[in-house]
C-alpha cells in the first residue's frame, strides 16, 4: 500500500480512486473490516487487564474477555448495518449510490474511530478521550466528503449535509451502543 492512498478518503478525487477499486463487499468486510474491527477490543483488553482501576475507577473488576467479545461482534454488525443504513439515507435524498457506494462508506468512515483506540495504550482517561474525539471528528470528515463524492454531488448542498447528519446520528447512536456493552458488564 502507497502511504498516499491514506489521503483518499479526504477528498471527492480520492473517493473517485477508492470507487474505481471496486472492492467487492465481503473482500472489505473480510480485509478491511474484520481486521480493524480487532484494533479497538484488543487495546480495550489490554487496557483493562493491565491498567484496570488506575485508568478509571472499577475497570479492574470486569469481565475482559466477555466485554470484548461483545464488543468485536457488535463492531462486526455495525458494519452491515450501516451499509444498509447509509443506502437507504442516500436514496432517500434522492442521491444516485449503490450499495457497493454505501458499504465503501461503511468501510472506510470508522478507521479513524478503529485507530482512535491507540489512546487505551496509555493509562489516561485524557488521552483516550482526545484521540477519540480526533477519531470522531475524522469520521464525520470521511462521511461528508465521502457522501458528496459517491453521489457525484458538486456543490455544498443542503441534501448532502442533512444525508451525512443523518448518518452521522445513527453512528454515533450505534458507539453509543457499544460503550454501553463496556459499561454494563
Amino acid at each position: 500500500m502507497n502511504i498516499s492512498t491514506l489521503w483518499l478518503p479526504f477528498t471527492a478525487k480520492g473517493w473517485g480512486q477508492l470507487q474505481g477499486m471496486d472492492i467487492d463487499i465481503p473482500s472489505l468486510a473480510w480485509k478491511l473490516v474484520l481486521p480493524m474491527s480487532l484494533i479497538p477490543p484488543i487495546l480495550l483488553y489490554f487496557n483493562g487487564t493491565h491498567y484496570g482501576s488506575e485508568f478509571l475507577p472499577g475497570f479492574a473488576d470486569k469481565n475482559w474477555q466477555f466485554i470484548t467479545t461483545t464488543f468485536f461482534l457488535a463492531e462486526l454488525l455495525t458494519f452491515f448495518v450501516m451499509g444498509w443504513l447509509i443506502y437507504s439515507v442516500l436514496a432517500q435524498y434522492k442521491h444516485d449510490v449503490t450499495y457497493h457506494d454505501a458499504y465503501l462508506l461503511a468501510a472506510i468512515a470508522p478507521i479513524p474511530m478503529w485507530v482512535s483506540a491507540v489512546g487505551l495504550v496509555f493509562p489516561s482517561p485524557w488521552v483516550a478521550a482526545v484521540t477519540v474525539g480526533i477519531g470522531l471528528i475524522l469520521s464525520c470528515l470521511f462521511v461528508y466528503v465521502g457522501t458528496r463524492a459517491l453521489s457525484h454531488s458538486k456543490s455544498l448542498d443542503i441534501d448532502s449535509m442533512a444525508a451525512t447528519l443523518t448518518i452521522m446520528s445513527a453512528s454515533l447512536a450505534a458507539w453509543v451502543l457499544l460503550m454501553l456493552i463496556i459499561w454494563m458488564y
